[in-house]
């Protein structure tokens, strides 16, 4: 059987989740990689005597169609990608295949049209509105936002050029920032949603959706909504889910994997974001390794037209966490722990991921793309793991020199 996988840049999700799945499955993987990040995936690969990688516009679902059109019979098409969930999806139904429903994809993607169909059925409604890039940001106002507002792009990842905005002067000054950074993109301003953040984890086949867990999300303070600690929430509430799930059912979205974002507010959800794909930042590799379940396998297999299994898998009743070091300012990093993998006593194991080397430059985003590393502690006992996640992350230094 033969897995078509799109993608753009590399990712953990991809070489050390869906790869590897894939190969248990015994399947044949063509990978198609935009042009740009080919060669990385052809490095990443090549120890993989069952994938290979061919360049392709993966951005633009005809080029797909055609290119899996002239090579060998698909299986199953599939991505991991937020930017490309819509055009995988058009290539599944071209040739016949399970896959997510396309308007669904582009509902998720675009979340101005989340806005506007969680309101059209009733189901949530949040101020929003759109700012075209042929707009000027003066045409805001006259809308009258409701300060505090949040500011991002429309259709970003990430929380790339997201923003909290206290007023007129504070709103035009961001747009004009992002602009000079995303000129062709349009913006979104939307009501800010106060709240504890969590996160709801889905897998849907043709016979409903699942819930594989969920994580609460710590951010950075304001201005910026930097994700820098994830908790592990393996049972969400029951009354909360099935709100969420409602909310996810009125945007269409339930095949395959799912990434849900959320604010708890006098009781009840409200979503921040759709992402129509698997938790990334190594959270997925989590989830698969702490509940003891194959999830990419899972994953892949109902885009391949497998039922998921009556037992969704084990639960361990284990504990975990995941820490994000982030660069505070922009420059070298200059210091850093490398890669550690250890048991301590009481049986908490820490594993630290670096995401930087030494060396490396970047700039400041205000964003995921800051981290520095990853940090996953994982143990029986909840009060252990902090313990072990605040020990490390204060035991070690990272130094970045301007």
């Amino acid at each position: 059987m033969r897995l078509y996988l799109l993608a753009l840049n590399p990712t953990d999700s991809v070489t050390e989740g869906f790869l590897p799945a894939a190969g248990r499955l015994g399947l044949d993987v063509t990978l198609l990689a935009d042009p740009a990040h080919a060669g990385a995936h052809r490095e990443l690969c090549a120890a993989l005597p069952r994938v290979e990688v061919l360049d392709c516009d993966v951005r633009d679902f005809r080029a797909v169609i055609d290119r899996v059109g002239a090579a060998d019979r698909p299986d199953a098409v599939f991505t991991n990608s937020d930017h490309l969930q819509v055009q995988a999806a058009l290539a599944a139904h071209w040739f016949g295949l399970p896959g997510k429903d396309w308007t669904a994809a582009l509902r998720a993607k675009n979340k101005a049209q989340t806005r506007r169909r969680l309101a059209d059925t009733g189901a949530d409604t949040v101020w929003a509105a759109e700012l075209a890039p042929e707009q000027r940001a003066t045409d805001l106002l006259a809308l009258a936002p409701p300060y505090p507002c949040v500011l991002k792009p429309r259709e970003g990842v990430a929380g790339e050029d997201v923003v909290l905005v206290a007023d007129d002067t504070e709103l035009l000054a961001r747009c004009a920032e992002i602009r000079s950074r995303r000129p062709a993109a349009a913006l979104l301003v939307e009501e800010y949603l106060p709240g504890e953040l969590y996160t709801l984890e889905t897998l849907g086949d043709r016979h409903g959706v699942r819930v594989v867990g969920g994580f609460h999300t710590r951010i950075s303070p304001p201005p910026y909504f930097i994700e820098t600690r994830l908790d592990l929430v393996p049972d969400p509430p029951p009354a909360i889910t099935a709100a969420v799930l409602a909310q996810l059912d009125a945007l269409g979205v339930g095949f395959g994997a799912c990434h849900t974002e959320f604010v708890v507010q006098d009781g009840r959800p409200r979503l921040i974001e759709v992402n129509y794909r698997a938790i990334g930042d190594r959270c997925d590799l989590l989830l698969a390794d702490v509940l003891g379940i194959p999830l990419f396998e899972q994953i892949l297999g109902v885009h391949l037209g497998v039922d998921l299994p009556a037992d969704p898998g084990a639960r361990s009743g284990r504990h975990a966490r995941l820490d994000y070091p982030c660069a505070d300012r922009a420059g070298v990093l200059t210091g850093a722990p490398g890669h550690e993998d250890a048991v301590l006593d009481g049986g908490v194991r820490i594993d630290y991921h670096p995401l930087r080397t030494i060396g490396e430059r970047h700039e400041l985003h205000h964003s995921n793309r800051d981290y520095l590393g990853v940090l996953r502690t994982v143990g029986a006992d909840r009060a252990a793991v902090h313990r072990a996640a605040e020990a490390f992350l204060t035991g070690r230094q990272w130094s970045i020199t301007p």
